[in-house]
């Protein structure tokens, strides 16, 4: 594994999949509710995948996915 690279999880990944599908960028709890995830276990990973560059602050309180988020949902 490269360094400096992270495996992602099932959560992780559900979480960038929902945020793929939404044109706007979306709350923790739309999130949750589109990957079908409590909100708190979102709430909890979503910095995460914020510092490893694969989702973006867009706001108050509101998401959206990079581009690398989206390669990685690819791979």
């Amino acid at each position: 594994m490269p360094c400096g690279s992270k495996k992602l999880d099932d959560t992780a990944i559900n979480i960038l999949k929902a945020l793929a599908t939404f044109t706007q960028p979306a709350s923790c709890k739309e999130i949750a509710e589109k990957a079908g995830l409590d909100v708190r276990k979102v709430t909890g990973k979503i910095r995460g995948l914020v510092n490893q560059g694969l989702v973006e602050k867009a706001g108050e309180g509101k998401y959206r996915i990079t581009d690398k988020g989206k390669e990685a949902i690819k791979a």
